[in-house]
């Protein structure tokens, strides 16, 4: 699996944000390797700063969505008056970036390329999508998952907000597949100013794909029509927030690639007995 530069949001390819295929990929490798003894993946090596060899798995139909917090694509929902599409109803005036009680499970189809993620109820996933006994274990694995990344970003002075995990078969066995708790599968705030942003109904400080998202909206764009050109500045933006979180989780500074990473990757996935 090569991580690219691409940027997507509501489901298209936007441009390109520097150095976001590296980062992705490190901060994925940080926490498969922090999370392998509660969940099994699909981990077998890592040949190259933007890539990661793995086992082939029968991928499960839907996407397992954990949230701690009323933000995002649900406080969007919420706000115009939908309630109840994942099998349970909200409660009546909750506000904007409030924290749950505890972590709910919106789980949403995994809708091919181009066309929208839907929400979805464990109801109508286990009636003919995933067998109830796979996806029930799933969502074990997602709490666990969820709870452990929680109890380390506090540490790290973040809140890992929400995050979207996926899952495959393989020989049989459930295990973690795609990217776990990165920038663009999570959303994570800055903790010290949670508080007072919150009380004034402020905007949360992210340090995540939801900068890209809430640029796109403020312009108008949400899924349809033609998207805004991604500006240089909005570019650079979304790159130091990756590499200030990439900083903040791992305690390391970030050390960028430089030079034609096809080049590079060729030459190391050659080195390491991938290709010929």
């Amino acid at each position: 699996m090569i991580t690219t530069d691409r940027v997507s949001a509501f489901d298209r390819v936007l441009g390109t944000i520097p150095f976001k295929g590296q980062i992705l990929t490190q901060i994925a490798k940080f926490w498969f390797n922090k999370t392998e003894k509660i969940v099994p993946n699909h981990i077998l090596s890592y040949p190259d700063p933007q890539v990661l060899i793995a086992k082939k798995a029968k991928t499960l139909p839907v996407e397992i969505i954990v949230r701690g917090y009323l933000t995002g694509s649900l406080w969007r929902e919420y706000a115009q008056g939908i309630n109840g599409q994942y099998g349970f109803i909200l409660p009546k005036n909750l506000k904007k970036d409030q924290p749950f009680d505890r972590p709910l499970v919106t789980p949403t189809t995994k809708a091919a390329y181009g066309v929208h993620d839907e929400p979805i109820s464990r109801e109508k996933i286990i009636s003919g999508l995933v067998d109830a006994r796979i996806y029930d274990k799933a969502v074990e694995y997602s709490l666990a998952l969820f709870n452990l990344g929680q109890t380390w970003a506090k540490r790290r002075g973040l809140i890992l907000v929400d995050t979207k995990y996926e899952f495959g078969l393989v020989n049989g066995e459930l295990v973690l597949v795609d990217e776990v708790h990165t920038p663009d599968s999570s959303r994570y705030w800055t903790a010290d100013e949670y508080d007072a942003r919150f009380a004034s109904g402020d905007d949360q400080k992210m340090l995540d794909k939801e900068n890209i998202r809430q640029w796109l909206l403020e312009r108008g764009f949400s899924g349809e029509g033609t998207p805004p050109i991604l500006t240089d500045s909005i570019r650079v933006f979304l790159a130091e927030q990756y590499i200030e979180l990439f900083r903040l989780l791992t305690n390391q500074q970030f050390e960028p690639e430089t030079g034609k990473a096809a080049d590079r990757i060729t030459t190391n996935l050659r080195r390491a007995g991938y290709i010929t």
